[in-house]
This record gives C-alpha cells, sequence and structure tokens, in this order.
C-alpha cells in the first residue's frame, strides 16, 4: 500500500514538472513570437533619420528576457546548463577515453 502512495506521489511530481516546462516552452515562444513582432514594427516605421539600435526599442526584450531567465531557472533549477548529471558524464567520459587512449597503438 505504502509503496502504491510513493509512486503515485511520484508520478504526480512528474507530471508537474513536466507541465512547468510545457509552460515554460510556450512562455518562450510567446516572447518570440511577441518580440520578433514588436523589433519588425519599430524596424518598418523608423522615419529618416531615426536608429533602429536604441534603449526604447530593445527594452521590453531585455525585460521580458530577465523574466524568461528567472522562469526557466525555476523550472530547469540551478543545472539549467550543464543539467544534473554533467559532472558525473564528464568524469565517465574523460575515463573512457583515457582507457582507450592506453589501449590504442602509438
Amino acid at each position: 500500500m505504502e509503496n502504491t502512495f510513493n509512486e503515485q506521489q511520484r508520478l504526480e511530481r512528474a507530471r508537474k514538472k513536466v507541465q512547468a516546462i510545457i509552460g515554460f516552452y510556450k512562455h518562450f515562444v510567446v516572447y518570440l513570437a511577441v518580440n520578433i513582432i514588436a523589433l519588425a514594427y519599430s524596424w518598418f516605421t523608423l522615419e529618416e533619420a531615426e536608429e533602429f539600435f536604441t534603449f526604447s526599442n530593445f527594452s521590453m526584450t531585455l525585460f521580458w528576457g530577465i523574466g524568461i531567465v528567472f522562469h526557466a531557472a525555476g523550472v530547469f533549477g540551478k543545472n539549467i546548463f550543464l543539467g544534473s548529471n554533467w559532472e558525473d558524464r564528464k568524469i565517465r567520459e574523460i575515463m573512457e577515453k583515457e582507457q582507450s587512449k592506453g589501449t590504442k597503438w602509438e
């Protein structure tokens, strides 16, 4: 009975994690779409002597991008770039390279 309860808890946590990941990707796609449209609009409505690369044109992209980074950190955790078991995988990879290097003819 207890084992089934633990399995149900794990399943529910996994579902919540998947929903959080889906929510992040939806947020990211909306971010990209809205910012592409906004920047394209800014580009095509420039006046004769106006510059495109100004803070006002990119402020929404910047601040929303900071929000995206925090959202990603909340969803993927502290190991967002290297993954949770990156160190173990890298150590295994280096050990395998060393082992294969020792067996080759030189």
